[in-house]
């Protein structure tokens, strides 16, 4: 069978850029960066996403375009005779399992949000009231299951289509209008009383505030920088990889690798431009942590003139770049299936489509008829412990397999990851990054799954 090609490198940018830019952006990002002291990480966080994030995507995308295969079989085309990388391809198929498992149920909550603020859901109500509203919906398992089953419908109806009909289109359409409503959000929450505030925590550094808790303290913000450029991109389980696979030799996979990652970047850079003037503005702490989204900007729009227009395209944003996440890692799982078992698309998004609403069930209901299962100690629920293999575990030593096996001559070498990466036109990867790769990159990936595993227990 021949495979199918993207149909332009925008597609392509635009697409791979839609896999990685989610919650992980314009969620995790804004919080992360207010409990990390604002301008300060977000500079260190720049840092490691050309350090770690451009190097490593390169490789991923490299992987997938010699192999044309999936990240299930694309070790077996690349690796030598009788070598074993190939079961890595393996737990990169359970890690895009796992990855939707709970991921599927964060773009449903998105969803319902939306349909609250077009509906008026959080007008007339108290601070409490507002805030007490996402609990309440997480209370109410049937409501959560229609719109889970929404999402997955959706997602596997729009790969259904095919690379160029379905995915690439609609990501195209999808990413585009994620962008145009992001500036329009961010224009008006800059123009808020007491915005600036705001932007001046965001954008200009202040390492004072790194060191308030000494040396220790400054470790603390470098590795949850390290952290959140790594994950940012979905690195490691070969979310990337499929679509390096679509790709043709026109172009090098180092400046493709570099466009991706600044579009990735633009999205939670500007979600920040949204969050902190509104934080500010209406004296919301910025590092409220994950209740942000849901609890506490709610509020911000009750009280906002124009808050409720306001809501509705900040939340329609926030379920564009969840969704385009869910139909690339779909993308991934049909993909997949199609190879190891010869199954046609259709038939792969239909088994997969059913299979993936049962995988789904634990983690919606872990929040209501599950709640008194904490497999992570108390207050934890299912989704953590989901997020937690995929974050802590199967992204970074996924990634590590993969950075080992493009350096060294006992995996696929680096002159062949070299030959492959700059096959076509734009940025090339050089002679003297392969010590960096051979080397540096493995110990900074290495802290990053050792600080991931333990840092729960600590």
């Amino acid at each position: 069978m021949q495979r199918e090609k993207l149909g332009s490198r925008l597609g392509f940018i635009l697409l791979s850029a839609g896999c990685a830019i989610g919650v992980g952006n314009v969620w995790k990002f804004p919080y992360i960066t207010g409990q990390y002291g604002g301008g300060a990480f977000v500079l260190i966080y720049l840092i490691f996403l050309v350090l770690l994030g451009i190097p490593v995507l390169t490789m991923e995308f490299s992987l997938g375009r010699a192999s044309q295969k999936s990240p299930v079989h694309m070790y077996q085309q690349l690796e030598k005779p009788g070598h074993k990388w190939h079961i890595h391809g393996y737990f990169a198929m359970a890690g895009n399992y796992l990855l939707m498992m709970f991921y599927t149920s964060v773009a449903g909550w998105m969803l319902q949000y939306v349909f609250y603020m077009i509906t008026g859901k959080f007008e007339d109500k108290t601070p409490a009231e507002i805030s007490g509203v996402f609990g309440e919906m997480l209370s109410r398992p049937w409501i959560l299951l229609i719109f889970l089953v929404v999402i997955i419908a959706l997602g596997f109806a729009v790969c259904a289509l095919g690379v160029q009909k379905g995915l690439e289109k609609v990501s195209k359409y999808m990413m585009l209008a994620l962008l145009a409503i992001m500036i329009i959000l961010a224009i008006r929450s800059a123009f808020l009383p007491g915005g600036g505030e705001g932007l001046k925590f965001y954008l200009v550094p202040d390492f004072g505030r790194m060191f308030a808790d000494g040396f220790s303290g400054f470790l603390k913000v470098v590795v949850a920088a390290m952290n959140q450029a790594f994950f940012t991109l979905s690195l490691g389980i070969g979310s990337m990889a499929i679509f390096g696979s679509y790709l043709g030799k026109d172009r090098a996979l180092m400046g493709e690798a570099v466009n991706v990652t600044v579009l990735d970047t633009f999205v939670a850079f500007t979600a920040g431009l949204i969050i902190f003037p509104a934080c500010f503005a209406y004296d919301i702490e910025p590092g409220a942590g994950p209740p942000l989204i849901f609890q506490t900007l709610p509020n911000v729009f009750a009280n906002m003139p124009g808050g409720r227009i306001f809501g509705t395209f900040f939340f329609i944003f926030m379920c564009f770049a969840a969704f385009t996440t869910v139909i690339a890692v779909f993308e991934n799982i049909i993909s997949m299936c199609m190879d190891k078992f010869g199954w046609s698309r259709k038939k792969s998004c239909l088994i997969n489509g059913i299979a993936m609403l049962f995988l789904a069930l634990p983690c919606m209901l872990g929040f209501n008829i599950l709640a008194g299962f904490t497999p992570m100690g108390d207050g934890s629920s299912i989704l953590d412990l989901e997020d937690y293999i995929v974050s802590n575990i199967l992204l970074p030593s996924g990634a590590l397999i993969m950075v080992i096996f493009c350096n060294f001559k006992f995996g696929w070498g680096f002159d062949k990851f070299k030959e492959e990466a700059n096959t076509g036109k734009g940025f090339k990867v050089a002679n003297w990054m392969r010590y960096y790769f051979r080397y540096v990159l493995p110990i900074i990936i290495g802290v990053i799954l050792v600080y991931g595993i333990i840092s729960p227990f600590i």
